[in-house]
């Protein structure tokens, strides 16, 4: 079973802070402890950018957009993702609460916020899972239950509602992505095109909105140190908002892999140790615990596949226009094009497993 605690490391070249701007803010908005400010980087992610601070023994944690991300400010919204964390903590403790928030450029060149450091364990991509297969089958329980457990919340009964428009969330999501597509290609992709075109067509009506994640998965987690199958919070709340929870659950899919699943997509995020809940397990334990049908769920997986292509093409469009040289963001062409395959073998064959190689 896994034991260490997440550690950051020395920041990327390129992405440095200003630490005497950013120590003066803390200073001010927070009254931070006389002492020297040290800065380090979280460094996994492939969206905004997410920094260790450290005022002696007090930590704190930054999130600010990644270089060369101006043209997709719905994914790197400082504020709203500040806003979020506000109404959400108080209904959602494993929610991280948030501490400060400006918009100021002169500060460290970009908007950004602060919030609490949570302590704990986050699975890697590409690190190994030490858990036997009865632990992590309950850390695949506590996975789906917690996500289930979100989309109980009463958005109602607090100010969560309104974070969104439910009212045609699904056919703007739909058309939105599409257009990001377009902005952000680099070649050809004819299984894009499909899979855009069938999602345009076919369009379900959708269930009782609720408040959704929109990027669940085991390395978005926190887990317990002295319990690694308990869920200790969770992270990265960025494209959360209230509408279709099916999008949710199709997005929760997509992260996870089953054995002939196209190569790209198969080894992108966590391998999921023996013992772990299957998709269809997943979706039907989902079912069981929020007590409803996830209608059309090949759609809803086949909307998830496309939009995660999108996500790493976005990614991959930075690093191939030049304004980011880390090297992990290289081959993610190579995932997208996988999303693709993937989603036109879904809508094809109307199902979410059990696929030929």
């Amino acid at each position: 079973m896994p034991s260490s605690i997440d550690q950051a490391r020395a920041v990327r070249p390129g992405e440095e802070l200003p630490l005497a701007p950013l120590e003066a803010f803390l200073q001010a908005a927070l009254h931070m402890p006389e002492a020297r400010l040290d800065v380090a980087q979280f460094p996994s992610g492939y969206s905004n950018l997410t920094y260790l601070l450290r005022f002696g023994e007090k930590e704190l944690v930054l999130r600010r957009p990644p270089l060369g991300a101006e043209n997709i400010r719905k994914g790197h919204d400082m504020g709203r993702e500040y806003r979020v964390l506000s109404l959400v903590h108080p209904v959602y403790p494993k929610a991280p609460q948030p501490l400060a928030y400006t918009e100021d450029p002169g500060i460290i060149g970009a908007p950004f916020y602060v919030m609490e450091r949570i302590q704990g364990i986050i699975l890697r991509a590409g690190q190994a899972l030490a858990y036997s297969p009865e632990e992590m089958r309950t850390l695949s329980e506590n996975f789906i239950d917690n996500f289930a457990a979100l989309h109980r919340l009463d958005i109602y009964q607090s100010d969560i509602v309104q974070l969104g428009k439910p009212d045609g969330y699904l056919e703007r999501q739909v058309s939105g992505w599409a257009n990001r597509w377009q902005a952000a290609q680099t070649e050809a992709i004819p299984e894009m095109d499909f899979a855009i075109e069938w999602l345009q067509q076919h369009l379900p009506s959708s269930p009782p909105p609720s408040l959704i994640h929109n990027d669940y998965k085991y390395d978005n987690l926190i887990l317990d140190a002295d319990a690694p199958t308990q869920i200790k919070a969770v992270l990265d709340w960025e494209m959360s908002t209230v509408g279709d929870p099916f999008t949710d659950v199709g997005i929760l899919l997509s992260y996870i892999s089953e054995a002939n699943d196209p190569p790209h997509l198969k080894n992108f995020g966590i391998e999921v140790a023996p013992g772990a809940l299957s998709r269809a397990e997943l979706v039907a334990r989902y079912e069981a615990q929020n007590q409803v049908k996830v209608a059309n769920l090949p759609y809803y997986y086949a909307f998830a596949l496309f939009k995660l292509g999108v996500v790493v093409q976005q990614i991959y469009y930075r690093y191939h226009q030049g304004y980011t040289r880390d090297a992990r963001f290289a081959p993610l062409i190579h995932l997208a094009k996988d999303c693709a395959l993937m989603a036109k073998r879904v809508i094809q064959e109307q199902k979410i497993s059990g696929f030929s190689a």
